[in-house]
């Protein structure tokens, strides 16, 4: 009779090798087993029950469990009344499946499951009760990481699909609801084909070849198509999914949408092939500057070579600061005047609309307004303290800009006898850009009108 049993270490465990005998069963069983009288003191546990409490409890002697303290699942403590085992000798009855939490001596805690069942001597009275306690510490740790993953895999920024070894589609977190504009429930239990354009479908075959194999794919960029038909740029990475026995059951995708990524690349390659085009052009501009350059001295040609490169390198540096959507007329005038004007000063006079040239443009016109500059501090009206620059410009149909630059209060003006090197730059340059340039060497000042496409 179950109570008649006795606490293990009492047995002469050396003559007890019958395996008929239910106490050496019990004593070599992993579960967790004990035994109580009808009043619910413990009268045999086995060696697993006592690990599980952490001590041993006294026989005979301590009532319903042999745990230190118990406690609820919610951390709530547990009274004695309520125990598993006392339910049972309250009402006679089987009270399985309770959960509870032991908390062992040195303050550790082990939440189990209990499973009591009342026994009856020949003549039916309730004699006792065995209780069987299935740790359930692991298969709780499993459901915390289990429902830990499912919050990752549901916030994640990343669409992350599973789907078996004929891609038909297992699971789909928010992010891919959000990347291909289908519901989970629209698509679970279709193919995954359902996102991918028909002229790319012999991609799926491969990657499922390569999963069947157990080849995870790292980063593969293509292309799919969404609910709405349009299509959107992915990086895909794939792994194996496997059972418990190691065999490949599916495969797990994580899909990042690189739409941005690729937009970047192309304006960054863009700008790059634009700025090789620039940088080139500048250079010819540049040599053909040294070339034509005439002067005296070594002193002055240095001086005149530095100016003009000058020039062109400030239109570059703010095509390059708006990243080539324009340079700005207004301050590419103020830029080149700025060596012979303070800001505010009342013989330059700057007026004209706002408008954007292109880099072409830019180079050329930088490069007249200087040479203008020069040649009017070397002869013309900035050579004397009373001489006047006026700069104005208005923008007509078909993006026609006339440009007037007019000299005033300088010394005499005569026509000269020889073309100079500026007045060639300036009439080749624009002339490059079906520009017009007309000079007029009146003797009050030089006047300069130029009519150019920008």
């Amino acid at each position: 009779m179950w109570p008649a049993l006795v606490r293990p270490t009492e047995v002469d465990k050396s003559k007890s090798n019958d395996l008929n005998d239910p106490r050496r069963l019990l004593d070599v069983l992993p579960a967790a087993i004990y035994v109580t009288d009808a009043e619910g003191r413990i009268t045999y546990f086995n060696d697993a029950a006592a690990q599980l409490w952490g001590r041993r409890p006294r026989l005979n002697i301590d009532r319903w469990c042999g745990s230190w303290k118990l406690f609820r699942p919610d951390g709530a403590p547990l009274p004695q009344d309520q125990y598993p085992v006392a339910l049972t000798l309250q009402e006679g009855k089987s009270c399985r499946g309770q959960q509870a939490v032991a908390e062992r001596p040195d303050g550790t805690r082990v939440p189990y499951m209990a499973f009591p069942t009342p026994f009856y001597d020949p003549s039916g009275s309730l004699v006792g009760a065995v209780n069987v306690l299935v740790d359930v510490s692991e298969h709780q740790r499993a459901e915390r990481v289990e429902r830990r993953l499912a919050a990752i895999v549901e916030s994640s920024d990343d669409a992350i699909i599973s789907k078996d070894l004929n891609g038909i589609i297992a699971t789909w977190n928010k992010a891919a609801e959000r990347l291909f504009g289908y519901a989970a429930d629209e698509v679970v239990g279709k193919s995954i084909t359902i996102v991918i354009p028909p002229e790319r479908r012999h991609e799926e075959i491969g990657i499922l070849d390569r999963i069947r194999r157990g080849e995870p794919i790292d980063h593969f960029e293509t292309q799919r198509r969404r609910k709405d038909g349009s299509l959107v740029d992915i990086s895909l990475s794939i792994s194996p999914v496997t059972d418990e026995t190691g065999a490949i059951i599916g495969a797990s995708k994580i899909a990042r949408d690189i739409t941005e990524q690729k937009r970047r690349e192309q304006q960054i390659s863009l700008l790059a092939r634009e700025a090789d085009h620039r940088t080139n052009n500048l250079l010819a501009v540049a040599q053909a500057t040294v070339h034509l350059t005439h002067a005296d001295s070594a002193a002055e040609l240095k001086k005149a070579i530095e100016g003009r490169l000058r020039a062109l390198a400030n239109a570059h540096g703010m095509m390059a600061q708006s990243r080539w959507a324009g340079a700005d007329l207004r301050q590419l005038v103020i830029m080149e005047l700025s060596p012979y004007f303070r800001d505010g000063d009342p013989r330059a006079q700057i007026d004209g609309p706002k408008v954007l040239l292109k880099p072409d443009g830019a180079q050329a016109l930088a490069m007249a307004v200087h040479e203008l500059a020069t040649n009017a501090v070397k002869y013309g009206a900035l050579s004397i303290p009373a001489g006047k620059v006026r700069v104005q410009w208005s923008l007509g149909p078909a993006n026609k800009l006339r440009l007037a630059w007019q000299e005033s209060g300088g010394p005499t003006v005569s026509v000269p006898r020889k073309e100079g090197f500026g007045t060639r730059a300036i009439t080749r340059m624009l002339g490059q850009l079906d520009g017009e340039v007309r000079f007029n060497w009146r003797e009050e000042g030089l006047t300069c009108d130029v009519v150019v496409t920008v």
